[in-house]
């Protein structure tokens, strides 16, 4: 999840910071969690009692399976992106969830944004361009968030290139 609107951090700048979203909380996924153990082992005492041993293991299987899906999806949210922009650089940095920091630096004024829908699936791609460069980014938005970002940072631009002339 994003917010479009550049934060201001001083007369000149602008800071926009890119989150994936992610809508099941802690709680969310404590509870779900104990839900689905529950159901799982009420469900495989049942088979074992029948006879269906190996079923029990199963219905373990399945549980420690969903738990890591589940913290592989909260280990992957914690990817964001910052872009930083002033009339003298932009610049894009982007955090991994290991912790590497990738940053890249534009001149504002030979920047642009290009949000395009060039995908089979009708998805859009968001794009900065300068200078021969061009550097995707904000790949876990959605498309709707996308193409307002896309927006907000043209203007932001182009106010950018007009202070500092």
């Amino acid at each position: 999840m994003t917010d479009t609107s550049p934060q201001k951090q001083s007369s000149k700048e602008a800071q926009f910071v890119l989150h994936p979203h992610r809508s099941l909380s802690p709680f969310g996924f404590l509870i779900l969690m104990a839900s689905i153990g529950i159901f799982s082992f009420v469900f495989g005492m049942v088979f074992l009692m029948m006879g269906a041993w190996p079923v029990f293991g199963f219905f373990g299987l399945d549980v420690a399976l969903v738990y890591y899906a589940f913290k592989r999806n909260y280990r992957d949210g914690r990817l964001y992106e910052t872009i930083t922009l002033s009339p003298e650089a932009l610049k894009l940095t982007r955090v991994h969830p290991s912790g590497r920091c990738e940053e890249f630096d534009f001149n504002p004024y030979w920047a642009r944004v290009r949000c395009t829908t060039d995908r089979p699936d009708g998805r859009t791609s968001l794009r900065l361009v300068a200078q021969g460069r061009e550097i995707l980014f904000g790949q876990f938005l959605t498309d709707d968030e996308r193409r307002n970002l896309a927006d907000a940072l043209t203007g932001a631009l182009i106010s950018s290139r007009t202070a500092r002339f």
